[in-house]
């Protein structure tokens, strides 16, 4: 029972699918009775949570605000029955405007509303396309005789002096509600961020975070909270839903969290596989595709792509197809019929040198006299990617596509050919990230995984050289610098930002960096075409890198 001196809260860390108004109000419901199981006296849902996060230009619907106010009201009236109240994002339409809200439901009524005040405008985030600002900073919530401060995600991250207002207005500790995006060592981020906000505010602060993949972004919980002296009082496991309850006692004029689950959260290799893994799930999953296809080369990109499919949808939904031509060698043959047979997934073989025949055959009379070359090596990629897209069209399949980080960076890859798909679980990740994701595999499970323990990428895909095998004797080295300077040199471009004088002084032969940036701009239409893929890195293609493709800058001085 909550009494001024102690308090039991649920942390909601769960996966709400935007736009499902309906769905998401089920799924709230049950952690509900879950938390009040477990003797709760009051459940923390994420940002949004009614709508899902982020809702984009949905917000701007009538129809689709007035869903979300319906909802939280039919969730409010849950609350009569005396069980645990409820903090729940939720869009809300006032005379303000649309506002990125959380309401506090209790007694079978909205007890309280609060607004964001601090929205983001950078990277994936643009909510000030949508939404106004709260009108003022928010004062605390009176909550059975405890006051509480519910700053909203960016609140906490910004220098707005939310959190240090709420505790001069009288809270006594800190509730907030996050949609926060992964990205490789972002929880080590957030953990700062929270710290900084206890240090200048005074008081314990509970970060709950969202859950799940929405298009190219993954939500990775890890909802934790700091206790007032700084240290952790709580971890939340990452990449797994979950209702915990939390009990907090009065020390004197602090809270302090006496009981909270305590979870390992997992390194580099671990982190990146599950959140691709996630991703590729549920994009999967609520998109409402019943299985996959996708071309297995003997590479080691469609290889890793291969076990994320597995991984995620279990073998019986991934379906494999070897696509041989003139130039693939027999060790590529055997290399992909060895990955599908550990994996345990669907294989097929579909040559295709009668498609690349006709194709040459209608264009010969256009082509005579014109010497053989990249136009030829693209005509077998794209007949690969019409096959593909054809087995997709007939049964159902959406296509995965594969192509890494490196290659979609500069550009080794082929317009309606084998950037052909639905979705790219490692259009993130670049190349030496790949064959790292590769190695780890091999030698654990992640967990939530359905496929295979043991070596499911053959150890002779991770050692060989990449190759295309468009030419004879083809290697990926032939066209691009060693792949381990091609990704230093394009982290410097891409993530950081750094000029050519900046990379040419870390070591790097100027040419190769002159010649790797231009590769980077003039690729920019491709990238605009390429299917949505899972966030890894800090700065991925889409949301957070927004080049123009027309342009004539390049870095010379």
């Amino acid at each position: 029972m909550t009494s001024p001196h102690t308090l039991a809260i649920a942390i909601a860390q769960l996966n709400p699918v935007v736009g499902d108004i309906a769905g998401n109000l089920a799924k709230a419901r049950d952690a509900r009775a879950d938390a009040a199981r477990q003797g709760a006296d009051l459940i923390l849902f994420t940002e949004l949570f009614i709508a899902g996060y982020p809702p984009e230009d949905l917000v701007v619907r009538p129809a689709f605000l007035a869903a979300c106010e319906r909802a939280i009201t039919e969730f409010a009236a849950d609350t009569v029955d005396g069980g645990p109240a409820v903090i729940i994002g939720t869009p809300l339409k006032r005379s303000s405007g649309i506002h990125n809200s959380v309401a506090l439901l209790d007694g079978g009524r909205i007890v309280a509303e609060r607004y964001k005040v601090n929205l983001p405008n950078y990277g994936e985030f643009d909510e000030k396309r949508v939404f106004e600002a709260g009108p003022n900073v928010p004062g605390p919530i009176n909550f059975r005789g405890v006051r509480l401060g519910i700053p909203i995600c960016e609140d906490i991250w910004g220098d707005m002096g939310v959190c240090e207002t709420l505790a001069e207005s009288g809270a006594e500790l800190l509730l907030v509600p996050n949609g926060s995006p992964f990205y490789r060592g972002k929880v080590d981020v957030r953990h700062q961020v929270a710290i900084r906000q206890v240090i200048e505010s005074g008081l314990p602060l509970i970060y709950a975070n969202q859950l799940g993949g929405q298009d190219e972004l993954v939500f990775d919980g890890a909802s934790f909270a700091i206790q007032a002296d700084r240290t952790l009082a709580f971890q939340m496991s990452q990449f797994e839903e979950a209702v915990s309850v939390t009990r907090w006692k009065r020390n004197g004029d602090t809270w302090h969290c006496e009981k909270g689950p305590v979870s390992q959260i997992p390194e580099r290799e671990e982190a990146d596989y599950r959140a691709c893994m996630l991703g590729l799930r549920d994009y999967v999953n609520k998109n409402g595709f019943k299985n996959v296809v996708l071309g297995l080369s003997g590479g080691i990109d469609s290889a890793l792509c291969a076990a994320l499919a597995v991984d995620a949808l279990g073998e019986e939904r991934v379906h494999a197809v070897m696509l041989p031509y003139r130039y693939t060698s027999k060790e590529s043959l055997k290399d992909a019929e060895d990955c599908a047979r550990a994996l345990g997934c669907r294989y097929d073989i579909v040559p295709i040198m009668d498609p690349v025949q006709g194709f040459l055959n209608a264009l010969s009379q256009l082509f005579e006299g014109t010497t053989e070359g990249i136009t030829e090596e693209n005509l077998q990629s794209r007949a690969r990617g019409t096959i593909l897209m054809a087995i997709s069209n007939k049964f159902g399949s959406m296509v995965v596509t594969t192509g890494n980080k490196s290659e979609m960076s500069v550009g080794y890859a082929t317009l309606y050919g084998d950037m052909n798909g639905g979705f790219n679980p490692v259009k993130d990740l670049y190349k030496m990230q790949v064959y790292a994701l590769s190695s780890w595999r091999n030698g654990q499970v992640p967990p939530g995984a359905l496929g295979p323990s043991g070596e499911v990428i053959p150890q002779n895909i991770i050692d060989k050289a990449p190759s295309a095998e468009l030419r004879e004797n083809q290697t990926d080295q032939d066209s691009l610098p060693p792949y381990p300077v091609l990704d230093e040199i394009l982290e410097c471009l891409v993530e950081k930002e750094m000029g050519v004088d900046q990379i040419v002084a870390k070591g790097f032969d100027r040419p190769t960096v002159e010649r790797v940036e231009n590769l980077l701009y003039i690729a920019e239409y491709k990238r605009r075409q390429a299917a949505p893929g899972v966030k890894i890195t800090q700065k991925n293609f889409g949301r957070d890198r927004r080049y123009p493709i027309t342009n004539r800058f390049r870095d010379r001085g």
